[in-house]
Formats: C-alpha cells, structure tokens, sequence
C-alpha cells in the first residue's frame, strides 16, 4: 500500500524538491518489471530501447488523483499484482510537458481481459516499440522534465524522426525518498 501511495504522490507531482541524489544514479526496484521490459537508464543521456508488447489498464480521468485511484480500485478489486513503473501519457504544451492519462501496466499480456471495464477505464493490450529515453533520478519536478525533453528533442533531431508521442514512466513510491526516485521520460518511435 506505501508503494501505490508513493506513486500516487508521484504521479501528482506532489513534494517535488531540489534534492539531488547523493552518489551516482542507481535504480531501486520495488516492484516486478512487466515480463521481457528493460531496466531503467542508462542515466542522464538519451538511449534506444526496444519494448515488448504489455497489456495495461488506461484511464484519462479530469486529473492524476482521479486517475490514479480509478486504477488502484481496478486492479484492487481484479486482484491485478501492481508492477513498476506507471505510465503517464505527457503532451508537448506552450513549451514544457503536461500529463495526459495514467496506465498501470500488467505483469504479462495474460493477465486479466481486455476491454472497457467501468467508466473512463480501458484495458487493452500495447504494441511492441522502440523508444527514445531519458531517465534521472531524482523528482518529476519541471525543471527535470525540460532538461530531458531538450535532450530528447536533440536526439530526435540528429536522427531526423517524429516522436508519435511521449510517455513518462515512474518508477518508485514512498519507500525511496525522492532523490532517489527514478523517472523516464521517452519518445515513441514510428
């Protein structure tokens, strides 16, 4: 419970603070990666990944509290093990990055059933992908989410591609203190 209060918070973007990790970045794991999904990192520079396909449990919600406890109550009630880290789509805005939905994603595509299962909320099975991230530790705060969109945007430049999107995947709840914490934001690749 701690955890999926820590995400939660984390997901909100509550608490944010300037601390900066003490010792090089490593990532805590507290809970099970989805089945064939690589580790965060490498930290504080861009990198290609490949994803397997994952089924999840998506929700847009008015806002990330609503979403997280749709979510929560989901996979409570469906008796669903909670996995890290925790999807949330992110829209280019006015120059920064804003959050738009929450998955949590399932331990493998056999779990659970996909389709609508109550209001604003879907489960539905994701296509393999090739991203590009860039993962800190550290808070979610603005100023990290700019420094890793610019590094984003570089890369995507270099390799003359169009992201189809973005997604941020938090990685850590409560049990690690925030500088400690371990964000990804990534690009999807076409």
């Amino acid at each position: 419970m701690k955890y999926l209060v820590g995400i939660l918070l984390a997901a909100l973007g509550g608490c944010a603070t300037s601390q900066e990790p003490a010792g090089p970045p490593a990532y805590v794991a507290e809970a099970a990666l989805p089945d064939g999904w690589p580790a965060p990192g490498p930290y504080n520079e861009v990198s290609e990944k490949s994803y397997p396909a994952y089924r999840a449990a998506f929700t847009t919600g008015k806002g990330q509290t609503t979403a997280f406890w749709r979510l929560f109550m989901h996979i409570k009630k469906n008796d669903i093990p909670m996995t890290a880290p925790v999807e949330m789509g992110m829209e280019p805005k006015d120059g920064s990055m804003e959050r738009s939905g929450m998955g949590f994603l399932y331990k493998n595509p056999q779990v659970g059933a996909v389709g609508a299962t109550g209001e604003n909320l879907e489960v539905r099975d994701v296509a393999a992908a090739k991203v590009l991230g860039y993962t800190w530790q550290g808070p979610d705060s603005e100023a990290n989410l700019t420094t890793a969109k610019t590094a984003l945007e570089a890369a995507l430049r270099a390799k003359k591609n169009t992201p189809k999107g973005y997604r941020l995947l938090g990685y850590n709840g409560p049990g690690t203190p925030k500088a400690k914490g371990t964000w990804e934001l990534q690009a999807l690749l076409e």
